[in-house]
């Protein structure tokens, strides 16, 4: 592969990245080539799983934990990746090696599985729709992206601002919320609700029953009285990172519950708040419904949880972020 380092997703410049291999059907292709039919129904009917992961260093945090939720979802999708855990797990690490001679020192990047169900011979209307044969082969590839190294500078810094949209979370009742997919409709509803009120807001969707459940890519938490609380189990993706936070939170001493009631009172009236997600880790949130939490500035408990979580992965991503960020300037 060439030396030369591809062009960096700052802000909302462009993405080049003709340089990074993505793993495809078996096959190594340089990332803006790859290509998937249109009649694949991963395209089509939104019939995929994915799941992604984040390096620090260049090393990979958790891969078998998210590869361990990656073939939960696929179980439940009934969907043959053709290919064992052990498989996805060593080509992941392979596609992390094979793009190493491209990472720019200091710099990190998100990793993504994704399965979709396979081409269909047709998609046209007929008496039984759109059928899942049994002669569907998975379409399997494994991506590289770049981190906004720009946009998580600031956050880290300053805090950011929740907004709770009308749009509401999907109900487990129609497709379980631990599967992680592409059928994310309502979080584009969302975040176009919520750019009408403050164009660098993040969502964070109540349930079907006006239950606090989760951001568009984020789990939520909340903190009262040197108390973490969350939305329970039964409504959210249950993120790794949010499982990671927990974990700290323990070996911190500092309480938690998960809770499947919490309401935007709650929220409102909270000390301290933050969204967790893999590529982001921990984001500080100052602000819900433009109602200001503490002092306006990251928590106490929100900066001792950062550090920790730095200190678990390795890398202190604030100052990272800090040194990229500045690069693009």
């Amino acid at each position: 592969m060439p030396g030369k380092s591809p062009d960096r997703y700052l802000g909302h410049k462009e993405v080049v990245m003709a340089e990074y291999l993505i793993w495809l059907n078996g096959k190594y292709i340089p990332r803006n080539q790859a290509k998937i039919s249109m009649l694949d129904r991963g395209f089509r009917l939104g019939d995929v799983v994915f799941d992604t992961e984040r390096t620090f260093n260049g090393k990979v945090f958790k891969l078998r934990d998210h590869l361990e939720r990656l073939y939960h979802s696929l179980q439940y999708m009934r969907i043959d990746p053709g290919l064992t855990i052990d498989d996805m797990e060593q080509l992941t690490l392979d596609v992390v090696q094979n793009n190493e001679p491209n990472r720019p020192p200091g710099d990190d990047y998100m990793i993504t599985q994704i399965v979709t169900r396979g081409q269909a011979d047709s998609l046209a209307p007929s008496p039984g729709g759109a059928k899942v044969t049994p002669d569907l082969k998975a379409n399997v590839s494994i991506w590289i992206d770049p981190i906004d190294f720009v946009g998580h500078s600031r956050l880290y810094r300053d805090g950011g601002h929740v907004v709770i949209p009308k749009t509401r979370a999907l109900s487990s009742d129609q497709v379980d919320a631990k599967v992680k997919h592409f059928n994310r409709l309502h979080f584009v509803l969302a975040q176009m609700e919520v750019a009408d009120v403050d164009p660098d807001a993040f969502p964070v969707l109540l349930d079907t029953d006006g239950n606090l459940s989760e951001s568009t890519g984020f789990n939520f938490f909340i903190i009262k009285d040197g108390k973490l609380r969350t939305p329970g189990d039964q409504n959210i993706l249950q993120g790794i990172t949010r499982t990671t936070v927990l974990e700290i939170a323990t070996q911190l001493g500092i309480p938690f519950t998960c809770e499947n009631n919490l309401q935007p009172y709650d929220a409102y009236t909270a000390d301290e708040a933050f969204l967790c997600n893999t590529p982001s880790c921990i984001l500080p949130i100052v602000k819900i419904d433009n109602r200001i939490l503490g002092n306006g500035s990251p928590g106490p408990i929100t900066k001792q949880l950062m550090a920790a979580c730095e200190e678990m992965v390795g890398l202190n991503f604030v100052d990272q972020a800090d040194r990229r960020s500045q690069d693009a300037h």
